[in-house]
């Protein structure tokens, strides 16, 4: 499948109605999305045949991308019942039987339960900028237990940060592509229409 195929398809999936602040429920826009998929395939061959987790999965964007390029098996990881209602719905609209999905608190999951029982973790996790200080480490720490190669989208003013925790971690970083995240206005204290924020699209493997 082409890239522009890809994006096109990835259009056609439903976001949240009523989006949650103190989730940070923001979409992952069909480019971004398209982009992330389409390099993990290609240049990484971290999808086709794999056994993928999507941790923060909202309505189902990256999972749905992963189906399409093939993956084994996409399982969801969310804690919105309603977000993942609406991921249901897209998965029958586009006809994917192998998408599983799972409702829980990422922070409260017991990782154990899933180490290592996933080849590839794709997420765009909350910021932790807002409310939840800090959500995305917690994210990226459950991820690194569930698979040997995780694939994740965060803020470039925190690299330095994040660089340092995957030493502490002895877990290799690779910074694939520098984003602008264009991110629309969402809730009522947004005054802008949308703002363009630098995101990192990151690599970690372990040994």
């Amino acid at each position: 499948m082409k890239l522009k195929e890809l994006e096109s398809c990835l259009q056609q999936v439903d976001v949240f109605e009523e989006p949650k602040i103190l989730l940070e429920q923001y979409p992952t826009s069909p480019h971004i999305a398209a982009c992330m998929l389409y390099t993990i395939h290609n240049t990484f061959d971290d999808i086709e045949g794999k056994l993928v987790a999507d941790l923060g999965c909202g309505c189902g964007v990256l999972s749905i991308g992963a189906a399409m390029l093939e993956a084994g098996l996409c399982v969801g990881f969310d804690v919105d019942h309603e977000a993942l209602d609406i991921f249901k719905r897209n998965a029958e609209e586009f006809e994917i039987p192998n998408i599983d999905l799972v409702q829980c608190d990422m922070c409260s999951l017991d990782a154990e339960a899933f180490a290592n029982k996933f080849d590839t973790v794709i997420m765009n996790p909350p910021f932790g900028t807002k409310h939840n200080q800090g959500m995305d480490m917690r994210f990226l720490r459950k991820a690194l237990t569930m698979a040997t190669t995780v694939y994740s989208l965060h803020k470039t003013s925190t690299r330095d940060h994040i660089q340092k925790k995957a030493g502490d971690w002895a877990v290799k970083m690779e910074v694939i592509a520098e984003l602008r995240y264009d991110l629309p206005a969402s809730y009522k204290f947004h005054k802008k229409k949308s703002v363009d924020i630098k995101v990192d699209f990151l690599r970690f493997s372990k040994a």
